[in-house]
């Protein structure tokens, strides 16, 4: 089981907090640092200093890592055009050595685009097929050639397809709870699916419906990687678990309910029901990025446990 780190910094962090986090995260021995990417806070937070840019954040930390994967919780299609998308993913790719991955979803906060004068058109899931097609085919072209696309929403003409990332194709990742569109497209584009905030149960039902889309795209079900999102909140002991709660806003029953909490031996158990859904890899969602403490504890008494 792979664990992640997967920050939010929305609600309240600099770059430099996210830079001491994901150092942390290499140095504590986790496989990935990723975060989401939004411009405008969620919930009764005062989200100082302000937003970051997931993709200027992420071109930072790849020159300050050497290890560790950097990538999205989801991009938003409707904040970038999918060849400008193309191209910074891959710079970053490149000034990372290759360790990128691209999480991309329609996009859904509507506040967030008033706020930044950001469109947000009613078409987001036909705009998010077409911006696959174009990213995952830009990288696709060889050297040399040229990319054209005729959409309902983008026009690409004779497009050089460059730069090309250090990896070729950069893995993509494809994640939410739809039970139609959202597999075919993870059957079609996505190297990973990724299972946000649902039990091992739901979890288990939608990795099946995503293996028969892949099944009928031609591919294989085990093709993808199968992963989930769960805040997690760990603690030595219960008064531990009580006051990490407590800082992110949160009661004790409701996390040990929807996410990853208490004790190591719980956390380690319930991840292991997950395992069982069918998923390799877990994303902890880190809402204290103040609480290097607690990295180090998942990271000694629960990533120790599961090998």
């Amino acid at each position: 089981m792979d664990l992640r780190i997967f920050t939010e910094p929305q609600q309240g962090a600099s770059y430099d907090t996210l830079l001491t986090v994901a150092k942390a995260t290499e140095d504590l021995g986790f496989d990935a640092f990723f975060r989401s990417d939004h411009y405008l806070k969620m919930g009764d937070v005062d989200g100082l200093p302000g937003p970051t840019d997931a993709w200027i954040t992420l071109a930072g930390i790849a020159r300050e890592t050497r290890r560790i994967r950097l990538g999205t919780l989801m991009t938003a299609a409707t904040f970038r055009l999918p060849g400008v998308l193309a191209i910074q993913v891959a710079q970053v790719d490149q000034m990372s050595g290759g360790r990128v991955e691209l999480g991309l979803g329609a996009g859904w906060y509507e506040e967030e685009h008033r706020a930044y004068g950001i469109p947000f058109p009613a078409e987001k899931f036909a705009r998010l097929e077409e911006q696959l097609a174009i990213v995952t085919g830009l990288w696709g072209t060889p050297v040399g050639e040229t990319f054209s696309y005729e959409g309902t929403y983008y026009q690409l003409a004779d497009s050089p397809a460059l730069p090309r990332p250090a990896q070729g194709q950069v893995p993509v990742l494809i994640g939410g709870h739809g039970k139609t569109r959202t597999p075919r497209l993870a059957g079609q584009y996505a190297d990973e699916f990724n299972m946000p905030f649902a039990s091992a149960e739901d979890s288990e039902r939608q990795f099946g419906r995503v293996r028969a889309a892949a099944e009928a795209a031609g591919r294989k079900g085990d093709d993808l990687v199968y992963s989930n999102a769960l805040v997690v909140c760990v603690g030595k002991d219960d008064a531990e678990v009580a006051r990490r709660a407590d800082a992110i806003g949160r009661q004790v029953d409701e996390l040990k309910e929807n996410g990853l909490a208490g004790s190591p031996a719980e956390v380690v158990d319930k991840i292991g029901r997950f395992a069982q859904a069918g998923s390799s890899r877990i994303y902890l969602q880190i809402l204290d990025l103040d609480d290097l403490d607690h990295l180090e504890l998942i990271s000694s008494q629960v990533q120790a446990q599961l090998g």
